[in-house]
């Protein structure tokens, strides 16, 4: 099949989305699929790509590490001609989400969209009107979901709320994949020689972008209580990097136990594997994941985790089985679970080890990419010839004209309904407080 894939964050950025665009590209590719990346350009990318066309972007967008398209050049359109794609899969609601919406309309292909994020969560980048921004993003998503043929969700109950939120496109659950056979084994004792920390001592670990929606606001303070409340020495090992990781460190000078903590930048390819396995347990505390790759990881190295109960993250994590889930978002609870799981005995932590990895295969490379291939093959008008030339000028000028309207009537609606609802909770307040 040709397939183009359009998103706003790509490699060098490691976040969640990009590594998932990244794994089905190579995937894909290793199965004799041709796929065209469609992304903006990031400080640190490659010079040479294989079949990525970069778009200009604005980079560090409003303090973030992400980067925001400033247009889309005409030599898009040319490569589209060129390659006659059979599908358009898109990886975002917005920017060149809406491109990947006027390309499928304009050549009459598919249009899948895997809703990775929870995207209400990141409307701290541009906006400090939490709940009326939050509501707004939120609509907005759904409507662009009910605008594709076919949703892609990482986990059930990221479908689920999907569903409750009003889309009624299908909706096919698929996980974004790993290699589980390469985080199965990895050199630990050499990251922590390098690191300074003694064998006998214990290690908490945490990987993913350090940002705000990663809700390090309560995971750092959290892990600083259990590594104080411990009479044994223990370590916090963090990999990655970005605007929160000065919170952190700060956190952990306050708590007077900053040289337990370990910043180790970003990681790749083996040098990540062995900081895993330098690791005893993993925690984690977001709850703007949609499936949380990092677990899969995590556990594919054989690490128990702790981690609050979220959408993504419950179909991972299966509490006093492969780790602790907490349903709650209480600091004390959750330093107690972590210092709970680091006092098990040897035996019922290689059960929790050996559970782990059962989990992880469910994960696997092949397993994850042969039900995207699956998705493919049923898409509607799905054909070998992609783009038909003989379309005509009038036929693609009124399906363009067709899509800019959808898309102005999905921003119409979003905002009507958010302030629809805005409006509801000001007469509610205003009701409650006259009684």
């Amino acid at each position: 099949m040709r397939i183009i894939m359009m998103t706003n964050t790509y490699l060098p950025h490691v976040g969640g989305v990009a590594r998932s665009v990244s794994f089905f590209v190579t995937e894909l590719r290793k199965r004799g699929h041709k796929v065209l990346v469609v992304a903006p350009q990031f400080k640190g990318m490659p010079k040479e790509e294989e079949d990525v066309l970069r778009i200009p972007a604005l980079q560090n967008f409003n303090g973030s590490d992400f980067s925001v398209i400033i247009g889309t050049p005409p030599r898009l359109l040319s490569r589209l001609k060129k390659l006659r794609p059979q599908i358009i899969h898109s990886h975002h609601p917005f920017l060149l989400g809406s491109t990947a919406l006027r390309a499928a309309a304009r050549f009459q292909l598919p249009l899948v969209f895997t809703h990775h994020t929870m995207y209400e969560q990141y409307t701290h980048y541009v906006s400090e009107n939490f709940p009326r921004m939050r509501q707004f993003v939120a609509d907005l998503s759904t409507g662009y979901a009910n605008l594709c043929n076919q949703v892609v969700a990482p986990s059930q109950s990221v479908a689920s709320i999907l569903r409750e939120r009003g889309v009624e496109v299908p909706i096919s659950i698929i996980p974004t994949g790993i290699d589980t056979a390469g985080y199965e084994q990895g050199d630990g004792a050499a990251w922590r020689s390098f690191l300074g920390i003694k064998p006998e001592a214990r290690v908490i670990g945490f990987v993913s972008r350090l940002a705000p929606e990663k809700n390090l606001g309560f995971l750092a303070p959290a892990v600083a209580e259990a590594i104080k409340n411990s009479s044994s020495e223990i370590h916090f090992l963090v990999v990655g990097d970005g605007p929160s990781a000065e919170e952190i460190e700060q956190i952990f000078q306050e708590a007077g136990i900053a040289d337990r903590l370990h910043l180790t930048g970003k990681l790749q390819g083996r040098n990540l594997v062995d900081a895993y396995h330098a690791m005893d347990i993993f925690t984690f505390a977001s709850k703007s994941e949609t499936q949380g790759l990092v677990l899969a990881e995590a556990m594919a190295a054989g690490l128990p985790v702790v981690a609050l109960d979220a959408p993504g993250v419950r179909e991972v994590v299966a509490d006093k089985q492969n780790g602790l889930l907490l349903k709650e978002e209480k600091q004390s609870e959750f330093a107690g679970s972590i210092n709970q799981l680091l006092d098990y005995s040897a035996e019922k932590m290689e059960e929790m080890r050996q559970a782990a990895r059962r989990t992880a295969k469910g994960f696997s490379a092949e397993t994850c990419t042969e039900k995207l291939i699956a998705l493919y093959n049923s898409l509607p008008r799905i054909t070998r010839q992609g783009i038909v030339e003989s379309e005509t000028f009038w036929r693609q000028t009124v399906e363009a004209l067709k899509a800019e309207w959808d898309l102005l009537s999905n921003y119409k609606d979003a905002t009507a309904a958010t302030l629809r609802k805005r409006k509801g909770r000001d007469r509610q307040g205003e009701g409650e407080r006259n009684l």
